[in-house]
């Protein structure tokens, strides 16, 4: 297979640009370096498109290498001929070449194995040739005690059971008849205990078309099947499939093609429609998983890349009945400067004494604002937290954040290391803290399925989903950029070229010798060679260094192109360091990007990177994105009334809507049809996680916690 040409048409890029992208993974460059530093050779795509382009060589790489397999296989049975070989090259997917491999697979003993040890396959061949034929009498010469045949009857039986194994094995069959059942089939699913309640109820008694089911229906009848709550099947009119199969193998009108046509129906109910309803039920499930993996990825980039809240002070709180709330207080680096446990849900003299508590680090921090985990005993949290601060001075704001994962991370070796004087749950109220300060440094240190942004993400194939996710975690970490000197190790190992070890050899070496003062420092570091170096450079910064560039994303092979293009444009490098380059685009525009791109001898989507960077050193396109919502009151779900209008956070998206915070302790509910005027296909076409929307107030069934809310 031409990988180039089959991933070009696929993607619908240039040839050229495919080429590129293959040899340079064959090369050994991430994709984030790829995706940033090498934009000439595959077009500016971005790096989930090569990150796509990546996993599908691979699959057509698995393709070929079971190609050759089933190939050698079929040549050491002496069986491979023009068709079956024509048929192995045809063949896109596995499942295609593992159809045209069945008949030569070793079988456990069947009943046609077992005909055929009693030498009926040449009565199957006088059957299946249709000719107007006495049976019986053909049969009678294959009656033999010794090996197990007693009479024609048993003669005749043994050889349509291998009349039906080679149907069942027939490649175009399955084929054909797996078309059918996508197109026509209908997903079934019936209580297994109509008298048992369940969260299942709805799919007590389901039908929906295969090819319309949708992914979160499919994922859930899935999760009622493995519970014993439901019973699952696949329907399709029987004689539809059994046409196509007469049509193929059924050639007369006599009594030997009534033994053929008997035969069709046994390798159908018996060998065929079994194997193939897996196989259909499957497909569904892998596509399902899929389209929840993409929706779990969509999700965690849009949490990762909430921006941060930059120079503040901030308390967190990690809310708790019984054992209190864990109060830590971190300065605008992160760094822990007090802790404390209050009680704001027990008795009125704890509430005032932990008011005072709470009031009086505010004050002594000047802390501005305050992260509240979104756990058990939020919502009271939440009301003690509003109640401090409308009895003070103080311009203090709070907001709620997600918790997902925080145990997990209190409990790891990096968060002892971090914190070896503090208690697991203190541990945990400072990751709130930081959470709000910068979302994605924190979330790095914890793995990506426990942050818990999807929907159904456990039962998800965990190797497949991991996989996933760890993308998106390092294409987000690379966009954004970590500073070297204050990155921690969990970190550092996102960074492209960076591994584990290498993570924690850079801090042992800050540790070490101070601060790094320059990007080609990084080079003294035991185990980062040259290419790691190539790789993570340009997506590390040092603010600390005397050349400026080294708080960019330019890259260290780009300098003299950026100190050209400075001085090309009438400016020094010591411009830079005063942040005074904000005329660099318009004078590069008088000049032509083509023409100023020749003269540094660089692309012009180098030279884009490059204008990007110097005119604003140092950015986190985090900035460029709307600022969580902070708040200072709260809300009781008694107190919305319909029509009520809020501004809310995306919390997570799903299949059939969205959920928002609009600062009442339950999310509220944009269901799909309610998120646009305009149709659309899923919600992630229009939300992200992280997004600051306005809604309205649809319904509320505060029996229920249940909120209701329109976009539209």
């Amino acid at each position: 297979m031409n990988y180039g040409e089959k991933l070009a048409a696929e993607f619908n890029i240039k040839t050229e640009y495919a080429d590129n992208i293959i040899n340079l993974l064959d090369e050994g460059n991430t994709i984030p370096f790829i995706a940033r530093y090498r934009k000439e050779m595959h077009g500016t795509l971005d790096d989930q498109t090569i990150r796509a382009i990546s996993e599908r060589l691979e699959y057509l790489r698995n393709l070929d290498k079971r190609r050759q397999e089933v190939k050698e296989l079929i040549e050491a049975q002496g069986k491979m001929d023009e068709s079956i070989s024509a048929a192995l090259e045809k063949a896109e997917i596995l499942a295609e070449i593992e159809d045209i491999y069945r008949p030569f697979r070793p079988k456990r003993k069947t009943r046609a194995s077992a005909a055929k040890e009693k030498g009926l396959e040449p009565l199957a061949q006088i059957i299946m040739s249709q000719k107007d034929i006495d049976i019986e009498k053909e049969a009678a010469a294959f009656v033999d005690e010794e090996k197990g045949v007693a009479d024609t009857a048993e003669a005749i039986q043994g050889a349509s059971d291998i009349i039906a194994e080679d149907i069942s094995d027939n490649a175009a069959i399955r084929q054909g008849l797996k078309s059918i059942l996508r197109k026509y089939a209908a997903v079934i699913s019936k209580a297994a205990d109509p008298e048992k309640d369940s969260v299942y109820n709805m799919y007590y008694d389901f039908s929906e078309p295969v090819s319309r089911i949708a992914n979160h229906r499919i994922l859930a009848i899935d999760r009622g099947e493995r519970e014993n709550f439901l019973k699952v099947s696949i329907s399709i009119d029987d004689e539809k499939c059994l046409a196509g199969i007469y049509r193929m193998f059924v050639k007369g009108n006599n009594a030997l093609s009534e033994l053929v046509m008997n035969s069709c129906k046994d390798a159908y109910s018996r060998l065929i429609f079994p194997s193939i309803e897996r196989e259909i039920r499957n497909e569904l499930t892998d596509r399902a998983d899929e389209a929840s993996i993409a929706l779990f990825a969509e999700n965690l980039r849009g949490l990762l890349m909430q921006p941060p809240v930059k120079g503040f002070t901030a308390i967190g709180l990690d809310p708790g009945y019984r054992t209190g709330c864990k109060l830590a207080v971190v300065d605008a680096t992160g760094k822990v400067l007090d802790t404390a446990v209050i009680y704001p849900t027990h008795s009125e003299a704890q509430i005032q004494k932990s008011k005072n508590t709470l009031k009086s680090m505010i004050k002594k921090y000047n802390a501005g604002i305050i992260a509240i985990g979104n756990g058990t005993a939020s919502k009271e949290t939440e009301m003690f937290t509003a109640e401090c601060i409308g009895e003070m001075q103080e311009k203090v704001s709070y907001a709620i954040v997600s918790e997902a994962g925080a145990s997990v991370y209190s409990a790891s070796k990096l968060a002892a290391a971090e914190m070896p004087d503090l208690d697991l749950t203190l541990r945990s109220a400072v990751s709130i803290a930081r959470r709000l300060q910068d979302p994605l440094a924190e979330l790095v240190k914890i793995e990506p399925k426990a942050i818990g942004v999807g929907q159904y993400q456990h039962d998800m194939p965990q190797k497949r989903l991991g996989e996933a996710l760890d993308g998106v975690v390092e294409d987000c970490v690379n966009s954004v950029g970590a500073d070297l000197n204050t990155a921690s190790p969990a970190l550092l190992s996102r960074v492209a070229g960076i591994s584990k070890t290498v993570s924690e050899n850079i801090v042992a070496y800050r540790e070490e010798h101070g601060a790094f003062t320059s990007r080609s420092e990084l080079k003294k570091v035991s185990k980062l060679g040259p290419k790691a170096f190539e790789q993570c450079a340009g997506f590390l910064r040092v603010p600390e260094s005397s050349n400026p560039l080294d708080n960019t994303g330019v890259h260290p092979e780009s300098y003299k192109a950026a100190e050209a293009l400075i001085a090309l444009c009438g400016f020094t490098i010591d411009d830079l360091k005063c942040s005074n380059l904000t005329e660099l685009r318009k004078k590069v525009d008088e000049i032509g990007k083509e023409k100023a791109a020749g003269e540094l001898g660089i692309g012009v989507p180098t030279l884009s990177d490059i204008i990007t960077e110097l005119t604003k050193p140092g950015r986190d396109p985090r900035d460029e994105l709307p600022p969580p919502l902070l708040r200072t009151d709260v809300m009781d779900i008694s107190d919305l009334k319909e029509g009520m209008e809020f501004k809310g956070t995306v919390r997570n998206v799903i299949d059939f809507g969205a959920f928002v915070d609009i600062g009442v302790h339950q999310d509220g509910l944009v269901h799909i049809s309610q998120i646009s005027n305009k149709r659309i296909k899923h919600p992630s076409d229009v939300l992200s996680v992280g997004d600051i929307v306005t809604v309205r107030i649809l319904g509320v069934d505060a029996a229920k916690g249940r909120i209701s809310l329109t976009m539209k």
